[in-house]
């Protein structure tokens, strides 16, 4: 069956930015951040079943929610019989600094069309922002830079979250412990790839003693919110006096 006049100017397109040099960087600079999703995956995959989900629904969330942390508050949520109100308020909370995130990021992907931004929006993530935001600046053309860095993530997640999720058919995953130690390790990993300066370890450490005073002193996820904001406007400051 021949294609198209238009059909074969499409393909053309698509081929082109799939061998586009910045898009490649980007599925390049993802790879580290597949491998840290890869334990943290099979981890949540194995953890959702034994809270009473199917594989494929475990699988699903990934598909459509992409966020780890949402996603592991959503299934003990959901194993202790929330409210599905309850479940969405609280990963809306979770997921409210991509908000930040977003408008951060936003600052160099600017003059795209508009239909762009629901897809390089669905693909942030804390680590793909850590990760992109570090290097994005060198790319000529930041969105397929992001584009591929972010695509290359999210199969990486959902791939290592169905691997877990149909492991559970021939391992026992009777305790979800061991994620308690593993999200706060790959964060603090992709924060010390960004530290550059005394003024950003500053930050960091005004950041962290500010989210566990809050976290002490405040019910709910606000801590890490009202820490990001404060840690922000010192980060602002200090580059002011600069």
């Amino acid at each position: 069956m021949s294609l198209s006049k238009e059909q074969l100017v499409n393909k053309k397109n698509i081929i082109k930015k799939i061998n586009d040099s910045n898009f490649k960087k980007g599925i390049k600079d993802a790879v580290p951040i597949v491998v840290g999703y890869l334990p943290i995956g099979m981890a949540y995959g194995m953890l959702a079943v034994n809270k009473g989900l199917s594989p494929l629904q475990t699988t699903a969330m990934s598909i459509f929610v992409f966020a780890g942390s949402a996603q592991l508050v959503s299934i003990e949520m959901i194993s202790a019989g929330a409210a599905v109100a309850a479940i969405v308020a609280m990963t809306f909370l979770v997921n409210l600094r991509h908000l930040l995130l977003s408008a951060s990021l936003s600052l160099h992907l600017r003059g795209l069309p508009f239909y762009y931004y629901p897809f390089l929006g669905f693909l942030v993530t804390d680590e793909s922002f850590a990760v992109g935001m570090s290097k994005i600046n060198d790319q000529e053309k930041k969105h397929r830079y992001f584009f591929g860095l972010g695509l290359t993530a999210y199969f990486g997640w959902v791939s290592s979250s169905a691997i877990g999720a149909f492991l559970t058919e021939f391992i026992n995953f009777g305790s979800g412990g061991a994620l308690d130690f593993v999200l706060p390790a790959m964060f603090i990993v992709l924060l010390v790839m960004q530290i550059s300066s005394k003024s950003e370890i500053m930050v960091a450490v005004f950041s962290a003693l500010l989210s566990i005073l809050f976290a002490l002193t405040i019910n709910g996820s606000w801590n890490i919110i009202l820490a990001t904001v404060m840690a922000a406007f010192l980060g602002v400051y200090i580059s002011g006096d600069n």
